[in-house]
């Protein structure tokens, strides 16, 4: 499984305002659901970099980032967090490989596009 690719995703040049629902693979093997305002502060309180990181990673550490949505408001991060969270590991799995075709899909027509 590969990571997402955080430059394709630009993620500090989206709107103050945006929300994002995010999924963490970690070095367990386990998957963390979550929300925030700043992808990049909220992996590194995971992380242990910065304090205030959830206590789900008291206990283990977050390897890879593999997936990440963009909300305009809190509330529906919260309802899209909610849904994720409720699916089975498998589906988020099925969801996480969804989103990276989605990417190679946009990519290879934009290439194709140019030639």
């Amino acid at each position: 499984m590969k990571p997402v690719n955080k430059t394709s995703v630009e993620l500090k040049k989206a709107d103050v305002k945006s929300w994002f629902v995010y999924i963490i693979l970690c070095t367990d093997g386990l998957l963390y659901t979550g929300i925030t305002i700043d992808v990049n502060r909220r992996w590194q309180q995971h992380a242990g970099i910065l304090k205030s990181g959830a206590k789900f990673f008291r206990a283990r550490k977050p390897k890879t980032l593999l997936l990440v949505e963009i909300f305009n408001d809190r509330s529906s991060a919260s309802k899209r967090e909610y849904e994720i969270k409720k699916l089975s590991r498998e589906k988020k799995l099925l969801l996480i490989e969804s989103e990276i075709n989605q990417i190679k899909q946009i990519s290879d027509k934009t290439m194709t596009d140019k030639k």
